[in-house]
């Protein structure tokens, strides 16, 4: 029990007071909406290429366990598949907000809620497991639902003008280039390095902080939907990647780390890609400010 505390009190709210701080500040009309999306797109075209970039760049893809990739990749199958049939027959929901309460449950704020709380806990390099999935997810999770988003709100642009606008997308550039970078051996100079770092370094935080003060204008009463979806986000997901890990044999620590991943809350990008595409964000919202609260508890069990 108290080591549970000390890892809820000394490594998970840190990382979530900067959520909460944002949440405060625009409840207090301290900071606006309009101020918040400012900083989110300042982090998301520039902070987040910047941290995505080191990160792909060095990693070490034999150390990676790709079976358990695997293995956490085709539960996002079915857990989306689940959710979005559900959105979409019992909930009634409309087809790209059934498509992003979907994403919602599979498509974790890995990047920039359990990497930075794991990097905390256990260092970089024990870290590993968290660092596969962020790369998973960075690399094609997120590559998928930038493009299928866009074409499916934009079905009379043709592919060739949506593919024309996600490649000049800065988070898939950086992606990109890391992957190319790294397949071909090319190390980043250092300096380069440590201006990425350094810039990187402020991109959960500030992504974090924005998406705090644009979540407190939304209601937080959960309804039909916002339950729903969370239950599927928080049980049905950690626990389907939980049984599909005792397929195989490898460290343990894989196996814990990523059923933490599977565990964390519904991811920002969601939200993102809803409000940048024109769609209702009325249950989307409380669905990132419910799993981020009641994510707390179980972090700090898991971890």
């Amino acid at each position: 029990m108290l080591a549970m505390l000390h890892v809820l009190t000394h490594d998970i709210l840190p990382v979530f007071a900067m959520m909460a701080l944002g949440f405060l500040l625009g409840r207090a009309k301290v900071i606006s909406g309009a101020d918040a999306s400012v900083l989110n797109r300042v982090a998301f075209l520039t902070l987040q290429p910047a941290l995505l970039f080191p990160l792909i760049n060095k990693l070490d893809w034999h150390a990676f366990q790709f079976d358990a990739i695997g293995l956490y990749a085709a539960c996002q199958v079915i857990v989306f598949s689940l959710t979005y049939v559900v959105c979409r027959t019992a909930l009634r929901r409309e087809r790209l907000e059934a498509w992003l309460l979907a994403m919602a449950t599979i498509f974790v704020n890995t990047l920039l809620y359990i990497w930075p709380i794991s990097y905390l806990i256990y260092g970089e390099v024990a870290a590993l497991p968290i660092t596969a999935i962020v790369a998973w997810d960075a690399t094609v999770t997120f590559a998928f639902f930038i493009i299928t988003t866009d074409l499916m709100a934009n079905p009379d642009a043709g592919i060739r003008q949506s593919l024309r606008r996600v490649t000049r997308n800065p988070v898939l550039i950086a992606i990109a280039f890391g992957v190319v970078t790294n397949l071909a051996g090319l190390a980043a100079p250092a300096p380069i390095l440590t201006g990425l770092d350094f810039a990187g370094a402020a991109a959960a935080p500030l992504t974090l902080f924005a998406l705090g003060v644009i979540l407190s204008g939304h209601p937080l009463t959960p309804n039909a939907t916002v339950m729903v979806v969370s239950g599927l986000k928080l049980l049905a997901f950690p626990a389907l990647v939980y049984a599909a890990l005792h397929l195989g044999d490898r460290p343990m620590q894989w196996n814990t780390l990523i059923v933490l991943c599977a565990a964390g809350p519904a991811g920002a990008m969601s939200f993102a890609l809803a409000m940048l595409h024109g769609v209702r964000t009325d249950v989307i919202a409380p669905v990132i400010i419910w799993t981020s609260t009641l994510s707390l508890i179980s972090l700090a069990w898991l971890a």
